[in-house]
């Protein structure tokens, strides 16, 4: 029988000793208007740039909670972010002032800018929300993790992709090659996002959720096992 979206859901954040919900998202070629995201938005900065939020990784904090739809112009005040998701082209970011920012500081430079994993079709819409409320198979599901449930997925995906920075480019290499990702997150992200110091990301991508799960689960058994064989070893050396 095939698991349901809230079943692992909660397999998911058992397995990973997750604090927070797992979040589904999902790229529409159409536009979805049910669940809009409302937002009055900031004013526009120096260069005329705005947004919803102040990055789109933003929503991967507010879906743990609810679901809702968004477009490109509710991401756009983070360049990075809009060019991994698909809302603009190299080429578009390039132009913007944020990008200009973090390449005079060094941050990142030009080459690694270009050879970002991104989102090949430009979405309509992009639907967050947790993964326990899914209707449909999403794209991507995206956890917050710490070293702990990192050493987990690890251990259940060979070949793991740990990223660094930018943080939102493993949602493309989710969605695009397919692959599980995880990221160690970047500074732009975790000032904007709010994460905790030991949290870090990672993706999983939808269609592959079950069966990525149970290799967790299976790690994890795995795991509690030899932890328990080293902590009885280890009264030998306690006074």
């Amino acid at each position: 029988m095939t698991p349901t979206y809230p079943e692992l859901a909660r397999r998911l954040t058992a397995a990973l000793r997750l604090r927070a919900a797992p979040v589904a998202i999902r790229f529409s070629a159409t536009s979805v208007q049910e669940g809009r995201f409302e937002s009055s938005g900031a004013a526009p900065n120096e260069a005329g740039r705005t947004g919803a939020v102040p990055a789109g990784c933003v929503f991967w904090m507010m879906g743990t909670e609810r679901t809702f739809a968004t477009e490109g112009p509710d991401h756009a005040n983070c360049s990075v972010g809009s060019l991994t998701h698909g809302w603009l082209t190299l080429e578009e970011a390039a132009t913007r002032d944020d990008v200009t920012a973090v390449l005079e500081a060094g941050w990142v430079d030009r080459t690694a800018v270009a050879a970002l994993p991104r989102v090949g079709e430009r979405p309509a819409s992009i639907v967050y929300g947790p993964l326990a409320d899914s209707v449909e198979t999403p794209d991507v599901v995206l956890v917050r993790l710490d070293g702990l449930g990192l050493m987990t997925l690890h251990g259940a995906t060979p070949g793991l992709r740990i990223e660094g920075r930018p943080q939102c480019h493993i949602v493309a290499i989710a969605k695009e090659e397919g692959a599980v990702a995880a990221s160690l997150g970047c500074a732009l992200s975790r000032a904007r996002t709010g994460m905790r110091a030991d949290e870090m990301t990672a993706t999983i991508p939808g269609p592959r959720l079950a069966e990525v799960v149970e290799a967790i689960e299976a790690t994890a058994q795995l795991d509690r096992g030899m932890a328990s064989y080293a902590s009885k070893d280890a009264t030998r050396f306690r006074a």
